[in-house]
């Protein structure tokens, strides 16, 4: 049901290209999957992303939980008959909310305890309950929960967070289930204990490995340190996953230091507030000095939206409030981003990666002040 093979390996970084099998579907890596929170990618049909090379996609367990319940959804098939997408989907453990619901939530040894922000009802999160959930949603990879405190954090609370975790995915893994689980690796911004985490549950044997609690306002520097910490300890022929790292900027940075799969909301989210990711960097649609600009959001893009549509048309929809502006500049900034992928994987298997990557970088200006290793 799960294989993954490295195919090729760059002779300059750590990068590598790969190839998940599960179920009877594929993705090449490295990915990066688009977030469909509530079993839909905001404005985009499962057509769409299958024109533009989406491989594979996240659904939120906390979300799908509640509506319209996991067990509805086993009910009608399963999330890709639901959604009608035929493709691989990956599904979080909602550990996350552990973190992002903040006074929301109860946490301890046996699992965490929400506060519904629909109504306010209880809900209960534990290892087992949450892999059961996700099996029931029909997902092709689940992950285990987890818990972080995200940054900074001290120490002490870092160390109870990675005693959590492992024990959480001890647990869960004991639970049978048809999706692959993969582990997540903790440790916040401390190595020796991310490098000890990855260890422990390596150990453990699972099949992929998720890379979490950073991109939570760390600086660039300590991402960087503790994704190779991280890396440095999960074996050649274990997958990879950063979770959350979603600008151009750290995708690039991960794949040289050898991550496999990615996530991020960021596409979809700027997408529909007007911010297209350009080869030229990034364009803010919504801005009067685009009301006559007749060039599409990419020159060099030839996505849907860049071959009929002008900076200046969609700067009207968007004032006007017409639903195809953000519905636009989401397809854009997907196929950016699938685009970005397929040039990383070919730089790899073309021995050519980090001349591609110096090229592809030079113009973006995704985050300020940002500078990549591999130009350095």
């Amino acid at each position: 049901m799960f294989k993954f093979k490295v195919l090729r390996k760059d002779p300059a970084t750590q990068a590598r290209n790969g190839l998940l099998k599960i179920a009877g579907r594929t993705v090449r890596t490295p990915a990066f999957m688009p977030v469909a929170t509530q079993a839909t990618v905001k404005t985009m049909t499962p057509a769409d992303l299958k024109a533009i090379g989406v491989e594979i996609i996240v659904c939120n367990t906390y979300h799908l939980m509640q509506r319209p319940g996991a067990n509805r959804i086993k009910q009608l098939g399963g999330l890709h008959r639901f959604m009608d997408w035929d493709k691989a989907i990956l599904t979080d453990s909602g550990g996350f909310q552990a973190y992002s619901l903040g006074d929301l939530r109860k946490v301890n040894d046996e699992g965490l305890t929400f506060a519904s922000h629909l109504d306010g009802s209880q809900l209960h999160l534990t290892p087992e309950s949450s892999v059961k959930v996700q099996d029931d949603l029909g997902t092709d990879i689940a992950m285990c929960l987890d818990f972080f405190t995200g940054y900074p954090s001290s120490l002490m609370d870092s160390r109870r967070a990675v005693e959590r975790t492992i024990g959480w995915a001890e647990r869960g893994k004991k639970i049978k289930i048809k999706p692959a689980l993969f582990g997540i690796v903790q440790g916040a911004t401390y190595p020796e204990l991310r490098r000890e985490c990855a260890d422990r549950l390596v150990a453990m044997g699972f099949p992929g490995y998720g890379i979490g609690g950073l991109m939570t306002g760390e600086p660039p520097e300590l991402t960087r340190e503790m994704v190779g910490s991280t890396v440095s300890r999960i074996p050649a022929g274990k997958v990879r996953y950063l979770m959350g790292g979603g600008y151009p900027e750290d995708i690039i940075e991960a794949v040289s230091q050898g991550v496999d799969l990615f996530d991020c909301v960021l596409p979809t989210r700027n997408g529909r507030t007007g911010m297209a990711f350009t080869w030229q960097g990034k364009v803010i649609v919504k801005g009067g000095r685009f009301g006559a600009d007749e060039t599409p959001l990419d020159r060099n893009c030839p996505c849907y939206t860049c071959r009929n549509f002008s900076r200046a048309y969609i700067r009207h929809l968007f004032n006007v409030g017409e639903a195809l502006g953000p519905r636009l500049v989401t397809h854009h900034n997907l196929f950016f981003y699938m685009d970005l992928m397929s040039h990383i994987r070919k730089g790899i298997r073309t021995g050519k990666f980090k001349y591609l990557v110096k090229d592809m970088a030079k113009d973006f200006d995704f985050r300020k002040n940002r500078n990549l290793a591999l130009d350095k």
